[in-house]
């Protein structure tokens, strides 16, 4: 084998990290100890209330939850479609000020409205 050959092998095994990487093994996570079926519905149902409150106040916090139908617009069996822009904005901010800003202005100000998917 030349010179050239055995560089060439030893350069793919480098790069390819076989010869070097070994995957280091983690740590078992500690299982909790096991509950039974009814012991858990009762903790989940008692818990439930809370859940819920935590999440009506985070949909409120970042929509307008009124009830404005829009007129004439329902969906498939009759129920009212919502008008207008339901996402709250931040404070002090409107939809024509951010309409005039630059993306990367919106992001380096933090006035990207929380409701919205894509942050």
């Amino acid at each position: 084998m030349s010179l050239r050959h055995l560089f060439a092998v030893v350069s793919v095994v480098l790069i390819s990290g076989g010869a070097i990487t070994q995957e280091v093994p983690k740590p078992p996570t500690p299982v909790p100890p096991a509950e039974d079926f009814q012991s858990l519905v009762k903790r989940l149902q008692a818990e439930k209330p809370g859940f819920a409150k935590r999440q009506q106040d985070l949909l409120a916090a970042r929509y307008d939850l009124a009830d404005r139908p829009a007129d004439g617009v329902t969906m498939s069996k009759g129920k009212p479609v919502q008008a207008g822009v339901r996402v709250k904005l931040s404070s002090g901010t409107t939809w024509d000020e951010l309409a005039g800003l630059a993306p990367g202005e919106i992001r380096e100000r933090k006035l990207w409205p929380a409701g919205f998917m894509s942050r």
